[in-house]
């Protein structure tokens, strides 16, 4: 029998707290940038880049970041990762130019892609009992779901009585806490028999994921042209050089090996997956309650507030369920829950009480990723816990940015769809656009037909993301071994 950690439910609490404030910071932005815009007036290349620096850095860095934590140490990687992202927030004070603000943000990439992958693969090393150590990921899970509600919130109220800058500079205190009890409370860990470091591989796994990050966003925004071509390429031919050098590698930077275990795949296509669903969904139920219902900031934080909750109560309890029926049903099942909230929004009346219905099983359907990270980590030695938390941490990351550009391009499609044939370019390009169009003009009738062309396109578009869901759902409960039981995996 292993030796219990003395301190790792205190640990527990440090490792989830940075990770709470990491994913508040992934959508505190999307609430600041009306103010950052009027008050630095960015151009639009420059405004699409304050929002996508940080996901191309974390997503670059996430794969080399994992393997230095392994031979390193993941507590010193993990403090590092903390003093980086705060002081990346303090320096904001400073930042008065739209480059300003999109250097603190590759800044708080790089601090993230630190802190991110460490505290999974800490859970991993301190949690030795794998029940325990499910009902701690469990928590992990949680705070990761509300973290990403809170964000708009925290944001919305900060933003009321205070300039942008504070979205940033609330990061500060915390880091500085957790900074000193991760001193005190974290013990380090890391793989014992590291091989050699692989020069070429870090290389090529940077380029290969921003390119690939890079050209999944350049499709959203400008479609296939040159550049969406020419970095999908790159990442195609880069990506595919790595994981043949790491297939032959006896000590890779990445273990790709990992993914001949069928419960370390599942879990991982069910944190891709959910991870499309949920930034999809938050792009476009953002657009609906600021534009369609003219909610403020904080109102439209508050608004996604059923998503958080469906999570927070759904992830502590999901690894006792799995306990009880099995791992697989738990995590197929969550996939199916979800696709059922994308259901709802097509087929009921847009209305809050029924967006709230939505919100809530989307969100109750991602309280299982804590059995895709129970999953993951199952399937994984201890030695080899920074490359696989990478892998489940990357493919969030892709996932993320797939939602919003896949789910957010066909809504943009499906929208244009349900206009007239005489609409003028600017209101064809986006909801947004047309109302400020109305406003100018005085055309209310602009305003009906668009919000209706808006809604039709968010029911059509949830259409797609229930297929989704289940198709994963169906694939997750083929690859998931049916005898999967999380208390008796890897020790």
């Amino acid at each position: 029998m292993t030796e219990l950690h003395p301190k790792r439910w205190t640990a527990l609490v440090v490792l989830s707290a940075s990770l709470l404030l990491v994913t508040m910071d992934m959508t505190i932005l999307n609430v600041a940038l009306p103010q950052i815009s009027a008050d630095l007036r960015p151009s639009a290349v420059e405004l699409l880049w304050m929002i996508d620096v940080y996901s191309l850095v974390v997503a670059g860095l996430l794969v080399t970041v994992g393997a230095l934590g392994d031979r390193w140490g993941r507590k010193r990687m993990l403090l590092c990762g903390f003093a980086v992202f705060g002081l990346a927030s303090a320096v904001i004070v400073w930042a008065d130019s739209s480059i300003d603000v999109i250097a603190v943000r590759a800044l708080l990439g790089i601090g993230g892609a630190m802190i991110m992958p460490s505290t999974l693969s800490m859970i991993r090393n301190i949690f030795t009992d794998p029940r325990e150590r499910a009902t701690a990921l469990g928590v992990w899970a949680a705070m990761a779901a509300v973290g990403s509600a809170l964000g708009p919130i925290v944001g919305g109220l900060l933003l009321e009585s205070f300039s942008w800058h504070t979205a940033f500079l609330v990061n500060v205190p915390v880091m500085v806490i957790a900074i000193a009890a991760g001193l005190f409370l974290l013990p380090e860990s890391r793989n014992p028999t590291p091989g050699r470091w692989d020069a070429l591989g870090t290389a090529l796994s940077i380029v290969g994921m921003v390119a690939l990050v890079f050209a999944i966003k350049h499709l959203a925004t400008e479609g296939l042209d040159a550049w969406t071509a020419g970095s999908a390429a790159l990442a195609a031919g880069t990506l595919t050089w790595f994981v043949r050098r790491c297939l032959r590698c006896p000590d890779p930077l990445l273990e790709i090996r990992l993914f001949g275990n069928g419960a370390f795949t599942a879990g991982t296509l069910a944190a891709f997956t959910t991870s499309i669903a949920l930034a999809g969904m938050m792009l476009l139920m953002v657009q609906w309650a600021q534009l369609v219902q003219g909610y403020s900031p904080l109102q439209t934080g508050l608004a996604m507030l059923p998503m958080a909750v469906g999570a927070g109560v759904l992830s502590p309890a999901a690894p006792a369920i799995a306990a009880r029926i099995g791992a697989r049903p738990v995590l197929a099942g969550g996939l199916v829950i979800a696709a059922l909230g994308f259901v709802v929004l097509w087929l009921a009346p847009t209305t809050f009480p029924w967006v709230a219905t939505s919100l809530t099983l989307i969100g109750a359907g991602m309280g299982t990723l804590a059995i895709a990270s129970a999953a993951i980590m199952s399937g994984t030695p201890a030695e080899k816990a920074g490359s696989s938390a990478a892998i489940e941490e990357t493919s969030y990351e892709i996932g993320g940015t797939f939602g919003v550009a896949v789910l957010g391009s066909l809504a943009a499609v499906l929208y244009r769809a349900e206009l007239p044939a005489n609409a003028t370019e600017a209101v064809r390009e986006s909801l947004g656009g047309a109302l400020a169009l109305a406003r100018e003009s005085g055309a209310t009738d602009l305003v009906a037909q668009a919000t209706l062309a808006f809604t039709e396109s968010l029911q059509a578009t949830s259409l797609y993301g229930a297929i989704l869901m289940l198709v994963a759902a169906l694939a997750v409960w083929r690859l998931t071994p049916a005898r999967l039981d999380l208390a008796t995996a890897h020790h």
